[in-house]
This record gives structure tokens, C-alpha cells and sequence, in this order.
């Protein structure tokens, strides 16, 4: 699938927006599945990241390696380490993996929602205002909900939360291309003729 350029050389949604809509299309249908299958969803995570973890370790063995001399290799020397163990760690038991992610995202929504209130509290008289705290309360609400569900909740809380994330994205590219259409539609519709009298 090719991406054409409009006459000015960049990309309009309204003139291709069948390669938009296919795009977001997609990327709902896995964010859909990721919902579906909430764990499958999450132990592929845990692999990817392992194995990325693992990556970034070899890399910074191998500038350890190359900068022999220079005072930081050992900072890149431990960076390695780190890095390599928690990722044989992530691929050797991706359960582990999985809870530590889970643990992420609680931690995640604690601090989101307490720095969205502190915003809220900073915010006296300003429009928005009201947004913000609920927003920071909601994932207050999600933070202590799932803590008190954990371990169990890591089954399904990464794959949930991914998953939402590609459907939302996906879904809002498809609206952005149909509404890119509905424009281009508008402009290539001949204005009527004004009635001579």
C-alpha cells in the first residue's frame, strides 16, 4: 500500500483516507483481540520486552566493552547486568514478567491521579478544572481497585489496558479518515448556481 501525496507533497486525510481508515481499522481489530484474549495479550508483552531487555543489555555490554578506560563503562558495565537478568527473568517466567508489569500500571495510575488532583487543587476558578479531578479520582479509583485485586488482576489487567488503547486509537484514525471524507466530499461538490431573476 502506497501513500500518495496531495498536490502541495504532503498527506490529506481527505484525499486518502481509504489508507487511513484501513490503518485504524486494523489496529482496532487487534486492540479487540488484545481485549479478548487479555492474558495471551499480556504474556506476549512480557516476552517482547524480555527479549528487548535483553538487547538493550548486549548493547550496553558492548559500549562497556569499547569504552574500556573511560570512567562511566562501569555505569554501562551494571546498566548491562541489570538489564540482561531482568530480561531472562521476563523470558524464563513471563508470569513474573506479567505481575511486574501489572505492578507498573498500579503504580502508573497511583501518581497520574494524584499528580491530575494536585493539578485540580493549583487550578482554583479556571475552566477544566472539574475534568481534571475526576480524571485523577478515576484513576485513583482504578489504582486502589486493581491493588486489591493483584495478584490475581495480572492475568488480565496489561492485556486490557493495551488493548483498549489500540481500539481507542484505532477507532478515532477511522473517524479522522471518514471525516477527512465527508470534507473532501463537501469541496468537490459543485456550489449551486445562484437564481437570476
Amino acid at each position: 500500500m502506497s501513500i500518495v501525496t496531495t498536490k502541495s507533497g504532503t498527506y490529506s486525510p481527505r484525499e486518502e483516507w481509504r489508507s487511513l481508515a484501513l490503518v485504524g481499522g486494523i489496529i482496532a481489530a487487534i486492540g479487540f483481540l488484545a481485549i479478548v484474549l487479555p492474558y495471551a495479550t499480556g504474556i506476549a508483552l512480557t516476552y517482547v520486552i524480555g527479549a528487548l531487555l535483553v538487547l538493550g543489555g548486549i548493547a550496553h555490554a558492548g559500549h562497556a566493552y569499547a569504552a574500556r578506560g573511560w570512567k562511566g563503562s562501569i555505569w554501562q558495565a551494571s546498566l548491562a547486568v541489570v538489564s540482561i537478568l531482568a530480561g531472562v527473568v521476563f523470558l524464563a517466567n513471563p508470569v513474573v514478567g506479567l505481575l511486574s508489569l501489572t505492578l507498573l500500571v498500579i503504580a502508573f495510575l497511583f501518581v497520574d491521579g494524584m499528580a491530575e488532583l494536585g493539578t485540580s487543587l493549583r487550578m482554583a476558578g479556571e475552566p477544566g478544572r472539574g475534568w481534571i479531578a475526576a480524571s485523577g479520582v478515576l484513576s485513583l479509583v482504578l489504582a486502589i481497585f486493581l491493588w486489591s485485586g493483584f495478584p490475581v488482576d495480572a492475568a488480565w489487567v496489561v492485556g486490557v489496558v493495551v488493548g483498549v488503547s489500540l481500539f481507542t486509537t484505532g477507532l478515532s484514525m477511522v473517524a479522522v479518515a471518514y471525516g477527512g471524507r465527508r470534507a473532501g466530499e463537501d469541496v468537490t461538490q459543485p456550489a449551486a448556481e445562484p437564481r437570476s431573476s
